[in-house]
This record gives C-alpha cells, structure tokens and sequence, in this order.
C-alpha cells in the first residue's frame, strides 16, 4: 500500500516562510482543488474591510488649509506641510510638528457622501473624532472645525 501524502503544511522546507499554495505530489485532480482554495484566501485577503478603509490607506502629506484668517494663513499652512497622516491597516498614525507623533487604531464611524467620520482609539485610551473629506483617490480634506480644514495629498 502507497502511502499518502503529507499534507501541504508538513512538505514546507525548513526555513521556509511561505507553503500555501504549493501544488501537491497528489496529481491534477487534487492540485485543482487547492488552487481554487489558494485563490478564494487571496480573495478573501485582499477584500477585507470597508471600500473607505481601503481608500485611506497610506500616507498623507499636508499641502495647505481652508478658511483661515489671512493674518495666521501663513503660519497655519507651515503647519499643514509639516503634517501627515498614515493609514495602515486600522491603524493611524498622526504626525503634527514639533510633537511626538500619535499612534492609535481607528474605526469608521459614519460614512456619509465624501465625508467619512473615524472614531479614533489613541495608545494611551482617549477616544477622539476625526472627520475627512475624501475629495479624489489622492486627496483628502481634514475638517478642523469652524469651516477650517487641512488638505492632504497621498505621497
């Protein structure tokens, strides 16, 4: 009687940091299967989370403000360039200058025509709000409060 073969996991080769999706010494019929397997995880991979979640990822740079005094323009838009936001995964990342930068993980709280409001959970356990204008795939608007707002450009 011929032995059957390993299971994928047990013919990785030591050291090895990927195994999935190696075709099998079982034959056509059985190779078939775990390749439309492979494909359906990549799937499932790549699709995971809200199309706005996957719009934000990234990073972005501040390149200007909106509706701020003409006497503190200047000023507020060094302070723009200065600062970026990074998305990765629900991640976020805020970098503001002359400050430590703040690391937290964000969900989406409402997402309403191109506004969409995070609900942000900060390292040390403040829950804040952040809400962003996503004008185009590479720019974005962040609302300051009083018609003020920051715009971000994907680097």
């Amino acid at each position: 009687m011929k032995p059957s073969p390993l299971p994928l996991e047990s013919r990785a080769k030591a050291g090895s940091s990927s195994f999935a999706c190696v075709p099998s010494q079982a034959g056509p019929s059985k190779t078939r299967p775990r390749l439309a397997w492979c494909a359906a995880l990549l799937l499932l991979v790549t699709a995971c989370g809200h199309p706005a979640e996957r719009a934000l990822q990234g990073k972005w740079l501040g390149t200007s403000v909106e509706n701020f005094d003409e006497s503190s323009m200047a000023p507020a838009t060094g302070w723009a360039r200065g600062t970026s936001l990074e998305f990765s995964g629900r991640r976020l990342k805020v970098t503001l200058p002359a400050q430590a930068p703040r690391v937290g993980v964000y969900e989406l709280s409402s997402i309403q025509d191109r506004t969409v409001v995070l609900n942000v959970l900060s390292s040390d356990g403040e829950s804040s709000e952040l809400e962003l204008i996503v004008d185009d795939e590479d720019s974005l608007r962040w609302v300051m409060g009083e018609g003020r707002a920051m715009v971000l450009h994907r680097k």
